[in-house]
C-alpha cells in the first residue's frame, strides 16, 4: 500500500486529507504537535478504514521536530510515497505591528519547514522513481496580503520550477491553493469571517477531492474551482489598493494547519 505522510493533521485541510487518503487505501503517517489529539486521529482512522496509521508526534518550529520527520522521510524499508506539506498558520496584522520573531517563525514553518521536508523527500523519491511531494499554499499567494501571502507564494513558485525537474524522473511537485475554506483556521487567527461572501466558501472535503484530482495527475499547481480560478486571473489586473484591503488586522497566535 501506498504510505502518505501529512503535517498538520489533526486539524482542518489536513485532517480531511488523512480522511480521504485512509478511505481510498493508503496508509498514513500523521504528524501534529499535540501528541494526545494525534493519537486520538490515529486510532479514528485506523478503526474507520482499516489502514495503518501511525502518529508522529513533533513541533516543526524546533530541530528535533523537524529532524523527527526527515528520519522518517529516509526510512528505505518504509518509504514514504507521498507528502503532504501543510502544517501553517496565518498572522493578522502588516509587517509594522507583528514582532519579528513571530514573523520568522511564520516564515519557517511555510517555507523553510516545507523546504527541508521537501528536499529531504525528493531524494528518495527519486531513487525509486516514484512519488509525488504538496505544498499546501493557498489563493493569498496571488494578492499582497502582508507576510502570509508572500510565504504562500513561494510554495507556488517552488511547485512549478521543481515539477519541471522531477517529473522526469517519475516525481512531481504540486501548489494547492485553496481558498476560503471552513476549518478551524480563521477562529485560531481570532479573525471574524462575517464579511466574506458565501459563494466564496469551500467545504474541506470537495476541496480535498478536488485537489488529489490534481496531485494524481502530477500538476504544478492546483487551484480548486472555477471561481478561484477566476479570481486568480483576475487577481493580476485589480489593482494591489484594492485587494489589499481583505488583509487581516492586529496579531494572533499561532495554530496549525
Amino acid at each position: 500500500m501506498p504510505t502518505a505522510l501529512i503535517t498538520g493533521a489533526t486539524a482542518g485541510i489536513g485532517a480531511e486529507f488523512a480522511r480521504q487518503l485512509a478511505a481510498r487505501g493508503d496508509d498514513l503517517v500523521i504528524v501534529a504537535r499535540d501528541a494526545d489529539r494525534l493519537a486520538r486521529t490515529a486510532a479514528e482512522l485506523q478503526h474507520a478504514h482499516g489502514v495503518h496509521v501511525e502518529a508522529l508526534p513533533a513541533d516543526l518550529l524546533t530541530d528535533d521536530g523537524v529532524a523527527v520527520v526527515e528520519r522518517r522521510l529516509t526510512e528505505a524499508n518504509r518509504p514514504i510515497d507521498l507528502l503532504i506539506n501543510n502544517a501553517g498558520y496565518g498572522l493578522r496584522g502588516d509587517v509594522l505591528s507583528t514582532a519579528l520573531d513571530d514573523e520568522l517563525d511564520h516564515l519557517a514553518i511555510h517555507v523553510t519547514v516545507p523546504l527541508r521536508l521537501a528536499h529531504t523527500a525528493l531524494g528518495g523519491m527519486v531513487q525509486r522513481g516514484r512519488g509525488r511531494v504538496v505544498m499546501i499554499s493557498s489563493v493569498a499567494a496571488y494578492t499582497p496580503l502582508g507576510t502570509y501571502s508572500a510565504a504562500k507564494a513561494w510554495g507556488v513558485s517552488f511547485a512549478r520550477g521543481a515539477n519541471l525537474v522531477t517529473r522526469a524522473h517519475g516525481v512531481t511537485v504540486t501548489a494547492v491553493c485553496p481558498g476560503f475554506t471552513r476549518t478551524e483556521f480563521h477562529d485560531r487567527m481570532r479573525v471574524s469571517t462575517r464579511g466574506i461572501p458565501a459563494m466564496l466558501w469551500l467545504e474541506a472535503p470537495r476541496l480535498v477531492r478536488l485537489a488529489l484530482r490534481g496531485i494524481d495527475r502530477g500538476r504544478a499547481v492546483v487551484v480548486p474551482t472555477l471561481r478561484y480560478r477566476l479570481i486568480v486571473a483576475l487577481s493580476g489586473l485589480v489593482p494591489d489598493s484594492l485587494l489589499g484591503r481583505f488583509s487581516f488586522a492586529s496579531a494572533s497566535r499561532p495554530g496549525e494547519g
